[in-house]
């Protein structure tokens, strides 16, 4: 006999949908209960097949949750099952679902939408090859000959419309490739702004240091981050988006 889903069941789903792996402190602050009653919400799911756990790996990381096929078949969700997680990916998948909670709480100020860079790549791939896709068009080709686009962690719109890509960066990409996507950005007509979140001053001096060599300054801001790995200390070091967007607008609202 299939499990009976309650409203509560579907509003947990529907959050670790959007994410690639899910801590229960995530859930406390997702559905603002206890330790003990997420534990025991994540059980219910676990015992209906809905999510599994993620068993540490290697030097303890990588352990949380994660949806399965049959969760998502249960809310009608089209995305597909996340993968299993990489070590070497462990924080900031982590952090994206932190970074997630903190826009839906106000930390960047009103909002009128959240995307997840999960959503983006299942809808794009979804609908194939169409006029507008979420991702940033990069110029050439990838792997299966697919066009180069590169997805945000999150995009973000304000209150006022205004579409401002989050880049969550706790490492360094190459010159080559860091230039590449800021030039793609800053082609793209629909991105008013992008922010990025660093966690040292000489990360931030080098994305601006590229903003500047492509001629994008003006639609990046670049916000020193330190983050300690709960929702208090994202709360505590973010700020309303104050983006300038370069040739589209003179501000993208706080």
């Amino acid at each position: 006999m299939a499990a009976r889903i309650t409203a509560r069941d579907r509003e947990l789903l529907a959050f670790l949908a959007e994410h690639r792996l899910v801590l229960r402190e995530h859930v406390q602050v997702a559905l603002g209960i206890s330790a003990d009653a997420a534990n025991a919400r994540l059980r219910t799911l676990r015992r209906a097949d809905w999510i599994r756990w993620q068993a540490p790996q290697y030097d303890g990381h990588c352990s949380g949750y994660q949806i399965r096929s049959s969760g998502l078949a249960a809310i009608g969700s089209p995305l597909p099952p996340p993968r299993r997680p990489d070590p070497r990916g462990y924080p900031h998948d982590v952090g994206v679902a932190w970074l997630w909670l903190a826009a839906r709480a106000g930390s960047f100020g009103a909002i009128g939408g959240l995307t997840s860079e999960r959503e983006m790549r299942s809808r794009d791939g979804r609908d194939g090859d169409h006029e507008a896709p979420f991702g940033i068009r990069l110029g050439g080709t990838g792997r299966g000959g697919r066009e180069r686009r590169h997805y945000p962690d999150l995009l973000l719109r304000t209150a006022g419309g205004k579409a401002i890509a989050v880049e969550l960066e706790l490492t360094r990409k190459s010159r080559t490739r860091l230039e590449t996507i800021l030039a793609g950005y800053g082609v793209d007509g629909r991105v008013d702004g992008v922010l990025y979140l660093v966690h040292t001053e000489s990360h931030a001096r080098e994305i601006a240091a590229a903003a500047s060599r492509v001629g994008v300054s003006s639609l990046v801001h670049v916000q020193l981050f330190r983050w300690g790995g709960s929702m208090r200390s994202f709360e505590r070091n973010l700020s309303p988006v104050g983006v300038r967007a370069h040739g589209r607008a003179s501000e993208a609202e706080r």
